[in-house]
């Protein structure tokens, strides 16, 4: 075990430089991608130790812990020093002169890579998708948290690598792998429009309230038995309907009972008065009857026994017979007569 781990320390290159920006060697365009530059000793001690190819690094920042991987260009810098793209130096968190610890690492293949612009104006790009597949070229592995730098149309466009699969790090290099998208940065979605205020309903005219109707018991005319109208008097003014129950309630509460209903009073007052009327009718045909049996005459005679002496009356003039009144067209009670004993 001590032997593996010794060929594995013996077959990992692990250097300190002091990293400067590629700019200090006239070679601006190391910008466009990850490729650094380092010493000629680097190499030699890269092919003793059967390093696979491509050679990729971790580059970390002790300081404050940022880790980053990158590919090597050339290997021409001087002795303890390395150049780093500029971009990359500000992932790491790195200042010119500051010491970076680059190590030699194995990536795989990556198959799925997330990508967030930070800004939209790299949407407004025509063609997106074939700018970043170019740029791409210039890379020789990506790792999430990173943000690289696409320049087109001399103008830069900052990316920022949310998600890399299958692993934190991946290599790029011959591969097939998919691209996504999420929203930039500075993408806000489209407000939705507010719904219209619902307009305001005409005012309503208020509805005339409703009187509450009032019983008016034995409306019309007033007529006598003998068909004549009666003479107006002034009748009572009707109770509302709402004081109706109150009033029958405080006749329940006062003894109503003993009184005997207003319809049955109704009924004998009519049967009364129908009785008188026949009794009337009775005794008007009796009259009419014993005055025409009577003998009539200038002098008439009545003896009251035997042996008596006539008595001459003194012939009077008939009284006056009253003129007789008209029957009444209209006849109330008519028909046949009921009494109480039935």
């Amino acid at each position: 075990m001590y032997f593996e781990d010794y060929n594995d320390r013996q077959r990992t290159f692990e250097q300190v430089y002091r990293c400067y920006p590629t700019t200090f060697i006239d070679k601006p365009q190391l910008e466009n991608g990850d490729k650094i530059i380092m010493p000629p000793s680097a190499l030699d001690r890269l092919a003793s130790l059967n390093i696979d190819y491509p050679m990729l690094f971790e580059l970390e920042n002790s300081s404050t812990q940022r880790v980053s991987h990158c590919g090597v260009l050339e290997f021409i810098a001087e002795e303890g020093m390395v150049y780093l793209p500029y971009w990359m130096m500000q992932n790491l968190l790195l200042e010119e002169g500051d010491v970076v610890r680059i190590k030699s690492a194995t990536l795989p293949k990556g198959t799925y890579v997330k990508l967030q612009p930070h800004t939209t104006d790299f949407l407004d790009i025509s063609n997106p998708k074939a700018i970043l597949e170019t740029s791409l070229r210039s890379f020789s592995c990506l790792t999430t948290g990173d943000t690289i730098m696409v320049a087109y149309n001399n103008k830069k466009y900052y990316i920022d690598i949310v998600e890399t699969k299958p692993s934190a790090a991946v290599s790029i290099i011959e591969t097939d792998c998919e691209v996504d998208f999420a929203p930039p940065l500075d993408y806000k979605e489209p407000e939705k429009p507010g719904k219209p205020a619902p307009l305001a309903a005409p005012p309503q005219a208020e509805e005339p309230v409703e009187e509450e109707s009032k019983f008016s018991p034995f409306t019309g005319t007033a007529r006598r038995l003998n068909g004549r109208p009666a003479e107006a008097s002034p009748s009572p003014a009707p109770a509302p309907l709402s004081t109706a129950p109150k009033a029958r309630a405080a006749r329940a509460a006062n003894g109503a009972g003993s009184s005997p209903p207003p319809l049955l009073l109704f009924l004998l007052l009519l049967l009364l008065l129908q009785h008188l009327l026949q009794l009337r009718r009775l005794s008007s045909h009796q009259g009419g009857s014993s005055c025409s049996d009577r003998p009539t005459g200038s002098r008439r005679a009545w003896r009251r026994g035997e042996g008596a002496a006539p008595i001459r009356a003194v012939a009077k003039d008939p009284p006056p017979q009253p003129p007789k009144e008209e029957e009444p067209e209209f006849k109330p009670f008519t028909g046949r007569r009921y009494s109480l004993r039935d």
